[in-house]
């Protein structure tokens, strides 16, 4: 699509700079002709040097065939945030190319052909630093944007991961007010709750699910603001690699539970808040001789356990509880172990 856009506009830049050049001939030599002939004689040279231009065009395309093609699939998987990006940098080129024009405009016969080039060349310029650029500019956007019908805290905005999300303890965290600032949510972090949230495993489905709840909950509260980042990293195909260049890019604290990554994220220089090290400072969830019901999901790694889950994703190891696999029970919490690296509840039965 890209490709015929570029040969119909040199096309008619080349039929446009064949009548300039044989109207300055025709003024200046004051040629006398029959007004059919010389209809015809425009006629031709414009044909002519569209076909020239045509074909110049066919060149440049096949010189530039994979930056076009590259920046056509990009142009293609455009978001609305970025389509408004990309107008930005298009209406600032051709403002720029206008006022460079100005001079050239005077030149005789080839002076509109240079003009259209460079409109062409500076939009086109100012279309692909727009959108190199974008990353900058969202972060400027969530520094300094406020919402009048949200709270204006001036905190460091927050970087939120999957983890989080899903763990749904930041919810609570933020609605007591320990914690200030914006929420971030990564595009491909909504990405990869729907892969999870789409899983086969009932487990992981389930706990995609109360992703997208714990998700939607946050929106709907008005007591802080939470936004989408749009965020292409197209070079990068870790998860934790994006969330790791998104937190530098936009300045500001990741949110995780992940143990590894806020240990590689401190090496890099980056603040980061793990919710499990603020667990450890207050009340645990579960206490030592508490009953709760769970399901019993799988067979433990020693003999006759059983293992269930929280809606968080904690794991609880049932003792004798292999024989209730697939069956709903009532357990007695017998112990915690909580660490940076999340929390494990050991039960039995309650017989």
């Amino acid at each position: 699509m890209l490709n015929r856009i570029i040969k119909a506009s040199f096309s008619i830049l080349g039929a446009v700079t064949g009548y300039s050049i044989l109207r300055t001939i025709f003024n200046n030599n004051s040629i006398n002709v029959s007004e059919s002939i010389r209809i015809s004689i425009f006629v031709i040279f414009s044909l002519f040097f569209c076909a020239v231009f045509y074909f110049i065009s066919a060149k440049i395309i096949e010189f530039l065939g994979g930056f076009i093609d590259k920046f056509e699939s990009r142009i293609q998987n455009i978001t609305l945030s970025e389509l408004l990006i990309c107008a930005i940098g298009l209406i600032l080129g051709l403002i720029v190319a206008n006022l460079i024009s100005i001079p050239i405009l005077k030149i005789e016969i080839l002076g509109v052909t240079f003009a259209v080039l460079i409109n062409i060349l500076l939009g086109f310029a100012g279309v692909a630093l727009a959108l190199r650029k974008k990353n900058d500019i969202f972060s400027d956007f969530f520094k300094d944007s406020k919402s009048p019908s949200k709270s204006t805290s001036l905190g460091q905005s927050k970087l939120l991961d999957t983890s989080t999300i899903i763990d749904g303890r930041i919810l609570d965290i933020y609605s007591t007010g320990f914690v200030d600032g914006h929420i971030i949510i990564p595009s491909f972090v909504l990405e990869e709750l729907r892969h999870i949230a789409d899983s086969t495993d009932s487990t992981r489905r389930a706990r995609g699910r109360r992703g997208l709840d714990i998700l939607n909950l946050l929106q709907k509260d008005n007591n802080y603001v939470v936004r989408i980042a749009d965020l292409d990293y197209k070079d990068i195909q870790e998860v934790d690699e994006m969330l790791l260049k998104a937190s530098l890019e936009l300045k500001c604290k990741l949110v995780t539970t992940d143990y590894n990554l806020s240990k590689v994220a401190r090496l890099r220089g980056i603040e980061v808040l793990n919710i499990n090290d603020l667990a450890n400072a207050v009340k645990p969830v579960a206490l030592p001789g508490e009953e709760m019901n769970v399901q019993i999901i799988k067979a433990g790694k020693e003999a006759g356990q059983g293992v269930a889950f929280l809606d968080d994703g904690t794991m609880i190891v049932v003792e004798d509880g292999k024989k209730y696999v697939g069956e709903a029970i009532q357990v007695i919490v017998t112990s915690v172990l909580q660490t940076s690296a999340g929390r494990l509840i050991f039960a039995k039965p309650d017989k």
